[in-house]
């Protein structure tokens, strides 16, 4: 069994023969090169000419895509009074208050994609740092889960909302659909967070910003973006 996956592997990244593709033509060649039972997500990777140890160089944001991830997300929200109940009509999973911040610090508790959580709830919030800084699930301001206005934020969430933003090695990792979309849902989706990132490009960042941009699948290759898909997305 092994050995006929390594030869679909090898299969896959042997189909990809040009040095940098169109994006309709990267999602073709993913589509084209499938061999996966299950369906896979597809993802894409940005190189960032910055220097994250720096805090004038983080690029970080979130970005609704326009067809969603083919998922929806599980979301928590931490609030007190009116909050929880406008998070529930919004569509919330969870909603509590300082019960949840009990539950996520005892048990480790983190069944949720997202937590939103009110200014402030931040006080018995922030000592839940430990459990969910790791998991990128802390709240935010910067990406809106810290935020008065929850119905607002969960249904963003709900709508395809992704985080993105640069690791230690200036890596962009954000997914962008799954490979049973149709093709021109997953250019959509790869395009706006494309901008997005674009757009967030830091005044403190010097030299080329966009190194290199890739699109890749679960168990498919990377697929190399020609320079000129960041140049034509940032000017949306």
């Amino acid at each position: 069994m092994a050995k006929k996956e390594s030869k679909n592997i090898a299969k896959a990244h042997a189909a990809v023969v040009k040095p940098a593709y169109a994006l309709p033509e990267a999602v073709g060649l993913l589509k084209q090169v499938k061999y996966a039972k299950f369906d896979e997500t597809v993802d894409l990777t940005m190189r960032l000419g910055v220097d994250t140890r720096h805090a004038d160089q983080m690029v970080r944001g979130t970005v609704v895509l326009p067809h969603g991830l083919g998922k929806t997300k599980t979301v928590a929200v931490i609030a007190t009074g009116d909050r929880q109940k406008e998070a529930t009509d919004a569509g919330a999973d969870f909603v509590g208050g300082e019960e949840m911040v009990e539950k996520i610090q005892k048990e480790n508790w983190t069944a949720f994609d997202a937590l939103i959580a009110t200014p402030d709830m931040m006080k018995v919030v922030g000592r839940l740092g430990k459990v969910l800084g790791p998991k990128g699930l802390m709240p935010n301001p910067k990406t809106g889960t810290v935020t008065m206005d929850v119905a607002a934020a969960v249904k963003e969430i709900k709508a395809g909302k992704v985080e993105y933003r640069a690791d230690k090695t200036s890596l962009v990792h954000v997914p962008v659909g799954k490979l049973s979309f149709d093709a021109q849902k997953l250019i959509d989706n790869a395009s706006t967070v494309i901008g997005a990132v674009v757009r967030s490009k830091p005044s403190a960042a010097k030299g080329k910003y966009i190194k290199s941009i890739t699109l890749s699948s679960s168990m498919g290759p990377g697929v190399p973006l020609d320079s000129a898909v960041a140049d034509a997305a940032g000017k949306h």
